[in-house]
């Protein structure tokens, strides 16, 4: 069955307490990051304190995503070495580009080897956030069977694009439009990029249902806070259930009647519909939301 990413929530690796709180506050997909949210000065204490979270802590019911820095700097070869040792979920890829997801991979299946680790078993994010990485989203995937799954980063694009980051967030319109797509045909997730100000549900609720309908999967989260928020966005709503579960039951009455079309409300239903239909009611049972 398909792992749920609907949210993925950043942790600083360097933070001892927020590691060991990590897996009992609702998400999805942990990422616990050796990038951004670590100064240079920390950045071997924290990739230290990573690799024995992972040895330690019991993360078996959440998936264990691991941040490392670019390879191209002195960090990221000395991160994916350490943490992949340990066996993380997945690793997160920043500024993802062909060339480096086919890098990891190689570094990757050398580090299975040695560990005696199943070959294939870590898997990849690519985190998106340059223009030349939007352009090249399909050959990044493409790149590994090892990606299941690519990560916006907004802030990180606007600033590569040299435009101004909202919030009403039209300006990555664009990338989230595509990376869904992209996601889409080649069968991986599309995670959006955080919503920033923590303060304002709203402005979250109204940011993840705008990701949701150009076709992302889940949204990523820098706040324990957000998580419900976004759960309940990316669930589908009693209305919506509902109406599923009319449609499937309607294809089994036209399918005993022997008809190969059918209408329901006055509208024809067609094999998009109902596929649409079934989604709605296995995602529904495995969110508890109804028996399976």
């Amino acid at each position: 069955m398909k792992k749920l990413r609907r949210t993925m929530l950043f942790m600083p690796g360097n933070n001892p307490g927020m590691l060991q709180d990590a897996a009992i506050l609702g998400a999805d997909s942990i990422i616990l990051d050796l990038e951004d949210a670590v100064s240079l000065t920390e950045k071997d204490s924290a990739r230290i304190l990573v690799r024995e979270a992972i040895k330690t802590i019991d993360y078996s019911q959440v998936e264990v995503v691991v941040r490392i820095n670019p390879l191209d700097t002195e960090f990221g070869p000395q991160d994916l070495d350490m943490i992949a040792r340990v066996k993380p979920d997945t690793l997160l890829i920043p500024k993802a580009h062909e060339e480096e997801i086919i890098l990891v991979d190689m570094m990757l299946d050398k580090i299975e080897k040695e560990q005696g680790y199943v070959a294939g078993s870590i898997k990849i994010i690519a985190l998106i956030e340059t223009a030349i990485g939007l352009e090249t989203v399909h050959n990044v995937i493409k790149a590994s069977r090892r990606v299941v799954g690519v990560l916006l980063g907004g802030e990180d694009l606007t600033s590569d694009l040299g435009i101004k980051r909202t919030k009403e967030g039209e300006e990555i319109f664009y990338a989230r439009n595509k990376v869904a797509t992209v996601c889409r045909a080649l069968r991986v997730d599309s995670i959006d990029t955080p919503f920033t100000d923590t303060k304002d549900d709203l402005g979250l609720i109204k940011d993840t249902a705008k990701a949701k309908s150009l076709g992302m999967t889940g949204k990523s989260a820098i706040n324990p806070r957000q998580i419900n928020i976004i759960h309940t966005v990316f669930a589908p709503t009693e209305a919506e259930l509902k109406q599923a579960l009319r449609i499937l039951a309607a294809m089994e009455e036209a399918k005993q009647e022997g008809k190969g079309v059918f209408s329901l409300d006055g509208k024809m239903i067609d094999a998009p519909v109902i596929n649409r239909a079934r989604t709605t009611v296995e995602l529904s049972q495995r969110l508890g939301l109804m028996e399976s």
